[in-house]
Order: structure tokens, then C-alpha cells, then sequence
């Protein structure tokens, strides 16, 4: 918005153009000099009223009248350019507090939008899986359509004279000794929640479907999306409860386990004292998904290798989780696994042995030896064994690992230190925030 005034001094030469903020300047000038001109005309009009007392009949009286009409004429029409003025420079703010808040409207609907654009791809991508779903399925009602066919013609085959029977399945299969990355996933999360309901605090459904987008995008490293998703219902959540509430805690351990994805690390020590504080204050101390962000700490402080620092944490974390859900519960041994591996970079390896022969039994005691966990803390106790030199134990546990059928990828021995465990993924546990990955276990 422009103003046109004509400048003193530019008779004939067209009119000024003046910015807003050029205009508000020159109206407050202006002000300034009605309002000493005011002054000095109430001293006039004064000075005029004591000669008008003081004056007895007299020829000079009526002049004195008129200049006191003058005078008076004049503070009115100062008075009226005074408050134009003002009028003036409140509109002027007024319309300063319009378009600051229009363009925080306009910021918003750009970040609707471009929410909108991601959600949309996401629809577009679940469409898709279901249409490939779809044909998957299609596909097989045909097979079995075919394969019905032969069962049908088969009554006319000639009956066999003797049949092996078929061997079944061993239970002991390799391929299922360590679950694909879509149940690992699952499974975190049906135990955060899980742990989170024994102390009666249920995550809302909106945070689990933010939770699982957020998971999408930073699975294929968007954190220039996750990031802002995280931080806006973060701001909202703050604003719709307050920051002192379970909800904002949990979405701080999410927002923490991005950054820590991207080794920003000082964010997410940040982040996660917060969670801390607000789940001791709003759940109690020995609340499991209090448990859950020592544990988050923990594992932040073990990559970084302050393994002193981690330590104390993981072993609170344990207590917690051995007093709530029981000595023999999976979470214990998970947390069991922890703390052998910072114990293992601080070389204490008694406790380490100590550790994961505990973790081992109750992996045995709940799954059986064939459990896809009893394998894997075989693995992290040989590798315990390499490092002091116990060659015979770690190769019989080795030897007991590769006894058993179709193994994935080769079990390379874990050391537990921060430069070779694999990057922790971003999939965490809902309730309790919290990320799996190899050698640190999350739930």
C-alpha cells in the first residue's frame, strides 16, 4: 500500500509517493510538533485570560477578545489534526497486525499443503501394495483352481505301492531364527504398549498413526519430512495438554530417535532428559515407560562410547523392569543384553557372563532352544569369549548356532562397541520409544 502527499516544495512537479512506514514516521513527527504547538497555544490562551481579568474597561479590550478568539480557534484545530493522527497511527498498527497475521496463515497453509502432499503419497503407495496385494491374491485362487483340477484327475492314478511319509518341518528351521524386518517392527511395539497399559497410560491412536509414518519416512531416510511431522504434533500436543503430559513425552522419544538416527546426538540427549523427567513426574519412577527412555539413554550414551555414563542408566532401567513385570520377563533379558554390552566395552567381563547366561535362561525358559533369541545371545556371549581369549566356549556356542538349518546371513561375532554394531533403525516401540537394532536391544 502506497500513500500519495504533496511534498512542500514540489509545487508542479507531481505528488510524492510515500511508504507506509514512511508515512507512520512523518505522522509521528507531525504529532510531536501539534503537540508543542498545543503547548504553547494553552500557554497563550492563559497569558490572555490573566491580561482579560486584569483589564478594566478599556479600548484594548476587545482586541484582547479576539486574540483570545483566535487563539481558541486554533487549539481546536489542533486538537482535530492530534487526534486524526492518532487515528491515523492506530490504523497503521492495525494493519500491521493484519498482514502478520496473514502471513502466518499463508505459512500454515503451506505447510498444510505440503502435509497434504505427503499423505497423499502415502494413500497413493498403500494403493498400490493393495493393488499388487490384489493380484497376489488373484494369482493364487487361480493356482488353486489348478491345483484342485489335478487333485480330481489324481483318483485316477494307479495307488502307489509303498509311500515314505513325509518328514515334517523341523521346528528348529533357521528361517525362523531371526524374524523379517516387518515383525521385528510389530513386535516392539505390541511389548511398548503393552508395558505402557500395566502402568495405565494408553497411547491415543493418533500418535500411533503419526508414529508409523514417521517410521516410513525415516526407513527411507525422508528426515526432511518426518523431522517437521515429529515437531508440529510435538507443538500441538503442547499447546492442546500442556508440555508436562505423558503424550509429549512420547513423541519427544520419537523425535529423539530421528535425530539420533542422523547422530545428531546432543539433540537427542536433550529430548530424551526432557521425556524423562515429564514420564517420572506424570507416571512415576518406576513406570515401564520410564524404563523405556533410560533405556533410550542408555543406548545414546553407549554409541557415543560413554559407557560409564550408560551404564547406571541401563542397570535402573533393569530394576525397574525386574520389579514391574517380573525377573523373567523378555524386556529383562532385552535390558540384560544392554548392560552386558556396556559391560563388555568397559571390560568387565565377569558380569558380562553373568548377564547373558541370565538373559539365555530366560530366553530358554519362555521359547525353548529354539528360540530366534537364545541364537542371537549365543552369538553375543561367543563374541564375549573371543575377546578374553576363550576359544573352546565361543566355538562350542558357535558350533550350536550352525547346527541348525537354513541360516540367513552369516552371524558375524558382535563386539558391542558403537563403530560395529549396525545403525539402530527408527523402528520404535510406541510406548515406550524405543528402537531394535543388532548388539543394542530396544522393545
Amino acid at each position: 500500500m502506497s500513500v500519495q502527499v504533496a511534498a512542500p516544495g514540489s509545487t508542479g512537479l507531481g505528488p510524492e509517493r510515500l511508504s507506509p512506514e514512511e508515512l507512520v514516521r512523518q505522522t509521528r513527527q507531525v504529532v510531536q510538533g501539534l503537540e508543542a504547538l498545543r503547548a504553547e497555544h494553552r500557554g497563550l490562551a492563559g497569558h490572555l485570560a490573566e491580561a482579560l481579568a486584569g483589564q478594566g474597561p478599556a479600548a484594548g479590550l476587545e482586541l484582547l477578545e479576539e486574540k483570545q478568539q483566535v487563539v481558541t480557534h486554533s487549539l481546536e484545530a489542533i486538537e482535530l489534526g492530534l487526534g486524526e493522527a492518532q487515528v491515523l497511527l492506530a490504523l497503521s498498527a492495525h494493519m500491521g497486525a493484519l498482514e502478520a497475521e496473514k502471513q502466518r496463515l499463508r505459512a500454515q497453509a503451506r505447510r498444510l499443503a505440503q502435509e497434504n502432499a505427503w499423505l497423499r503419497e502415502e494413500l497413493e503407495e498403500t494403493q498400490r501394495r493393495l493393488r499388487a496385494s490384489e493380484e497376489a491374491v488373484a494369482q493364487l485362487e487361480e493356482e488353486k483352481s489348478h491345483l484342485e483340477f489335478l487333485g480330481q484327475l489324481r483318483q485316477y492314478d494307479p495307488p502307489a505301492e509303498s509311500q515314505q511319509p513325509e518328514s515334517p518341518p523341523r521346528r528348529d528351521s533357521l528361517a525362523s531364527l531371526f524374524p523379517s524386518e516387518e515383525e521385528e517392527r510389530k513386535g516392539p511395539e505390541a511389548a511398548g504398549a503393552a508395558a505402557a497399559q500395566q502402568g495405565g497410560y494408553e497411547i491415543p491412536a493418533r500418535l500411533r498413526t503419526l508414529h508409523n509414518l514417521v517410521i516410513q519416512y525415516a526407513g527411507q531416510g525422508r528426515y526432511e519430512v518426518a523431522v517437521p511431522l515429529c515437531r508440529q504434533a510435538l507443538e500441538d500436543l503442547e499447546r492442546s495438554s500442556g508440555h508436562c503430559h505423558p503424550d509429549v513425552a512420547t513423541m519427544l522419544n520419537i523425535l529423539a530417535l530421528v535425530y539420533r538416527d542422523q547422530n545428531k546426538y546432543k539433540e537427542a540427549t536433550d529430548l530424551l532428559h526432557d521425556a524423562l523427567q515429564i514420564r517420572e513426574q506424570t507416571l512415576g519412577p518406576e513406570h515401564p515407560a520410564v524404563a523405556a527412555t533410560l533405556n533410550n539413554l542408555a543406548v545414546l550414551y553407549g554409541r557415543r562410547g560413554r559407557y560409564r555414563e550408560a551404564e547406571p542408566l541401563c542397570q535402573r532401567a533393569l530394576e525397574i523392569r525386574e520389579k514391574v513385570l517380573g525377573p523373567d520377563h523378555p524386556d529383562v533379558a532385552k535390558q540384560l543384553n544392554n548392560l552386558a554390552l556396556l559391560c563388555q566395552n568397559q571390560g568387565k567381563f565377569e558380569a558380562v557372563e553373568q548377564h547373558y547366561a541370565r538373559a539365555l535362561s530366560i530366553y530358554e525358559a519362555l521359547g525353548g532352544p529354539h528360540d530366534p533369541n537364545v541364537a542371537k545371545t549365543k552369538n553375543n556371549l561367543a563374541s564375549a569369549y573371543l575377546k578374553q581369549n576363550k576359544y573352546q566356549q565361543a566355538e562350542e556356542l558357535y558350533k550350536e548356532i550352525l547346527s541348525r538349518e537354513d541360516l540367513p546371513a552369516p552371524l558375524a561375532p558382535n563386539t558391542g562397541t558403537a563403530g560395529d554394531t549396525e545403525q539402530v533403525k527408527v523402528g520404535v516401540a510406541l510406548a515406550s520409544g524405543e528402537a531394535t537394532g543388532t548388539g543394542w536391544d530396544g522393545d
